[in-house]
């Protein structure tokens, strides 16, 4: 290990720039893991790729979810043949080999933009300039808002993605035929005479209760086809959100078939659960059968899911390749299987939408109510919609369509 004071000096500054690459990136690293980062490497040494490695592993990472990240940051950042050379000799990362293009891994989207931003801020700290940029002043969020999906830029789509997975939900509840205690309502007649017991009889404690109350269960079946394809990957981000946030949120997810992505969605990483999601979906991008789908979900899934009064989010712009009655009947079923339908079309981004396909008239008669979901203004209607803040919306009313 080389004891010089100007190489000792480069050795931590890297470090210290891996670090904050870690940061970014959405690992939590301190000061204190930095420090004992680079006391490790400094006692075990650096004789092989795979010593740096497990020694920058036992410091930084501390959960399982935080290793996809891990892993990845290290092959940006520490891919030189020459690991004691690049130490020793350069701050920066080389750029990766050319050769055959492999696919994406889970969480390389995140560190990459780490990485550049770490390498912004070196450049920032050696050459100070004065800049304005407005790119996130107030007006700039209130555009990203009410802006289209589709025509996002790819750092817009990193916002948004962030933004979809901020919202919360507090979802209205519903009452239970239990009855739990309460400080009001109807009087207990058993605990108010174990409660008058313990007191000898000479004094009566009235005590009460009221229904009990729960957050409905929420099911989303969403459109992967060609034409929703963009939408249903922002969406399947906020699904995410919710799904890590609770247990009772069923996602499944159809175009030529029917897929229960449910179990790669409860992933903790956002990466790895959509890498997971597209891994194990093979009709993404391609052609859409809505009634077979549904015919699908009805009869495997329905008595699964479909239970406690759920709130079903169907996710699709209802161009249909079946029957409109294979169609008509199968949306009556699924209608008739929960407490609330909700579809979610991205066509109403248009002012002259109109219901004129068969398949979207077909399914507008069985839903209870039909919104936007082309922005992060309309996410946030739903949101409010399903808290039960909104109030009743009038222009969600699929009936006015049909009478349009």
């Amino acid at each position: 290990m080389p004891t010089s004071p100007e190489l000792r000096s480069r050795i931590t500054d890297n470090i210290v720039y891996f670090a904050r690459t870690l940061r970014k990136a959405g690992v939590p690293v301190g000061p204190a893991s930095v420090v004992d980062a680079v006391a490790a490497v400094e006692v075990s040494g650096i004789e092989s790729r795979e010593d740096l490695y497990w020694t920058l592993h036992a410091v930084f990472v501390r959960k399982r979810e935080q290793k996809v990240l891990f892993d990845e940051a290290f092959r940006i950042y520490w891919q030189s043949r020459g690991l004691i050379e690049k130490m020793l000799a350069i701050l920066s990362p080389v750029a990766p080999p050319r050769g055959a293009p492999e696919k994406p891994k889970a969480g390389q989207t995140r560190v990459s933009q780490a990485f550049q931003a770490a390498q912004e801020r070196v450049t920032e700290e050696t050459v100070p300039q004065i800049e304005i940029d407005a790119k996130f002043t107030v007006s700039g969020k209130e555009l990203l808002q009410s802006k289209d999906f589709a025509q996002m830029t790819s750092d817009e789509i990193t916002e948004a993605k962030r933004a979809l997975r901020a919202m919360t939900m507090p979802m209205d509840k519903i009452r239970l035929r239990r009855l739990k205690p309460a400080a009001r309502g109807k009087v207990d007649p058993r605990r108010t005479l174990r409660a008058s017991m313990r007191a000898g009889g000479d004094i009566i404690d009235l005590k009460f209760r009221k229904p009990a109350e729960k957050r409905p269960p929420l099911v989303a079946l969403c459109d992967i086809s060609g034409s929703m394809s963009q939408y249903s990957r922002l969406l399947l981000h906020f699904l995410h959100g919710l799904t890590v946030e609770r247990r009772d949120v069923h996602t499944f997810l159809f175009g030529t078939r029917l897929t229960n992505v449910t179990r790669q969605l409860r992933m903790k990483d956002p990466d790895e659960a959509l890498e997971a999601c597209s891994s194990g979906v093979e009709d993404w991008s391609g052609g859409t059968r809505i009634a077979s789908a549904l015919h699908d979900f009805n009869r495997h899934w329905s008595r699964r899911v479909l239970t406690g009064q759920p709130t079903v989010l169907l996710i699709t712009d209802g161009l249909e390749r079946d029957t409109d009655e294979d169609l008509e009947r199968e949306i009556d079923r699924l209608h008739r299987s929960c407490r609330r339908l909700i579809w979610l079309n991205p066509l109403l981004r248009f002012e002259g939408f109109e219901a004129k396909a068969k398949g979207i008239r077909a399914m507008l008669p069985n839903v209870d109510e039909f919104r936007a979901v082309h922005s992060l203004d309309a996410v946030a209607d739903l949101v409010a919609a399903l808290s039960g803040s909104g109030g009743r919306d009038s222009s969600a009313n699929p009936r006015r369509w049909l009478k349009s």
